[in-house]
């Protein structure tokens, strides 16, 4: 008799509890390996043939284009065919729910006329918008200020004092809390006034593509009765919101020569210009194609010509284009190799046009020497960190604001720039900043880049300009630096920083990351 029989085990038994044995140990000693896994179990070792080959890169996809997660099979998920049927049909919806978003962005090139614009309920009274009157650096620290009436008595310049005086006087308009004036239902990014000064009309586009207009000489309207509880809310004050465009509102303004017209470009590459009487928005200029994204950062006219539109976009272009004419003659240029985020035509030398992009460089163009191929400057001048904006006046000043916590001001109408001959260029030794203020710029991912804005026509010989403030203020300097103003008040709870002037009243507005305004008179 074998071992195994008297065990009591036969042969068979045996040899099954030493398979058992064998795979146990073969398990404990994968568990305790350094890969963790079954993967390397039975493959084979590679070859020298396959070591030499290179990992294929990773295909690279658009993060608004990423694909779902892959499908797989019903029969390997266990599911009846009643589940593909619903999940089919869950495939349709999100497919159809991303061709809907992709179509809200896509430019529009149609005209639109009041019912395709209006937000409802929010639409002012009347048949017509116009009528026929027609230095800190740093983290901000909210409602501390950096000017106030000290620095206003300390001041012994007359005339700057005077100035100072005046400015500082203007009022945070109190018909309304800044809190109730709701201009625009997103972050405001760009804002102009009418020229008009019968009235103050204020326009402001937002992120969404939202125009908000405020008509500032209304009134309140008294709706209570002797029977209604006196602690009543008086209701908002009259606004209008007009949806013209897909995408962010970027810049806007109204030629003096055409004030009935407003002019307004986004990022959804086109340039709009809103009739104001009869409420219609035509597409003025747009690329060829609706495909074609050529986003738009800023666009201005000059003063004598109201037919000629000029803009910049984001990927470092200039165009221009008369209106009179068809869109296939519009010319284009490429300025800079990265983003111009603003650029304005010097009023009084219309020739010129400065500016500002994110490679640092401060530049001005000359319009008649405008090269194709390889375009050159009449004069550049590189900040340490990426200039946001370049703001012309009459008297040919440039101030421009920069993330290196500074605003420059460049004087060139001191140069001769109004006796300039066609190819005139500056050194760069000749062309650096007259003077230097220092202004918090780090507006951060949610505040609207900080620009200053001048007032082209000014009342006195003093120049000036505002630029938001990130401790809740609108600031107001001069041509040479001086501060004239720090403009605030009550019920102000975000920073203004889109700030701009009337282009001859001294009337100031401020538009907020929360739709809401400032307005100073």
């Amino acid at each position: 008799m074998t071992t195994s029989a008297a065990n009591g085990l036969s042969e068979i038994e045996r040899q099954r509890q030493a398979n058992i044995a064998e795979q146990n140990a073969l398990l404990k000693e994968l568990q305790l390996g350094q890969s963790g896994s079954f993967a390397n179990v039975g493959t084979p070792k590679a070859s020298s043939a396959n070591k030499s080959k290179k990992k294929a890169p990773p295909k690279r996809v658009k993060e608004e284009d990423s694909p779902a997660p892959r499908r797989q099979s019903s029969r390997l998920q266990g599911l009846s065919a009643d589940s593909e049927v619903a999940k089919r049909k869950a495939d349709d919806h999100y497919e159809a729910a991303k061709e809907a978003e992709r179509a809200k962005r896509v430019r529009r090139t149609g005209s639109f006329n009041q019912n395709d614009m209006f937000i409802a309920g929010q639409k002012l009274s009347g048949d017509s918008l116009i009528g026929t009157d027609v230095i800190v650096k740093g983290v901000a620290e909210p409602y501390i200020r950096t000017f106030g009436d000290d620095d206003i008595e300390k001041t012994t310049d007359k005339e700057l004092k005077a100035l100072r005086e005046e400015m500082n006087g203007l009022e945070l308009w109190d018909k309304w809390d800044p809190q109730r004036i709701k201009i625009t239902p997103e972050r405001v990014y760009t804002m102009t006034f009418h020229p008009s000064e019968a009235k103050p009309l204020i326009f402001a586009g937002d992120k969404m593509g939202h125009l908000g207009i405020l008509d500032a000489s209304q009134d309140k309207v008294e709706t209570k009765t002797e029977d209604e509880d006196e602690d009543q809310e008086d209701p908002d004050p009259e606004l209008t919101t007009l949806k013209i465009h897909t995408r962010t509102i970027s810049s806007m303004m109204v030629n003096p020569s055409k004030p009935m017209t407003l002019y307004t470009a986004s990022y959804d590459s086109s340039i709009r210009e809103l009739d104001l009487e009869k409420l219609v928005s035509l597409e003025t200029y747009g690329p060829e194609s609706t495909n074609i994204d050529e986003a738009i950062s800023a666009i201005d006219m000059a003063p004598t010509d109201p037919n000629v539109l000029y803009w910049t976009t984001l990927n470092g272009g200039f165009g221009s284009y008369d209106v009179r004419t068809s869109k296939d003659t519009a010319s284009s240029w490429q300025l800079s190799e990265k983003k111009i985020g603003g650029f304005t035509i010097c009023p009084s030398s219309p020739n010129y046009f400065s500016t500002a992009s994110l490679d640092r460089f401060l530049r001005v163009w000359d319009i008649r020497k405008l090269s194709r191929k390889e375009p050159v400057p009449v004069a550049e001048h590189e900040s340490r960190l990426s200039v946001s904006h370049a703001a012309f006046n009459a008297a040919g000043q440039i101030a421009t604001s920069s993330y290196d916590d500074t605003l420059k001001i460049y004087d060139l109408g001191a140069k001769g720039l109004s006796s300039w001959s066609k190819g005139h260029t500056l050194d760069d030794a000749d062309f650096r900043p007259d003077t230097v203020v220092r202004h918090n710029c780090q507006t951060g991912r949610w505040v609207t880049i900080l620009r200053p804005q001048w007032q082209l026509n000014p009342q006195s010989h003093i120049q000036k300009f505002c630029i938001g403030n990130m401790n809740r203020f609108v600031d107001v300097y001069s041509a040479g630096g001086d501060q004239l103003a720090q403009l605030g008040g009550d019920g102000i709870t975000a920073v203004p920083a889109v700030a701009v002037f009337h282009r001859s009243k001294n009337w100031v507005a401020g538009g907020t990351a929360s739709g809401k305004l400032c307005l100073w008179m």
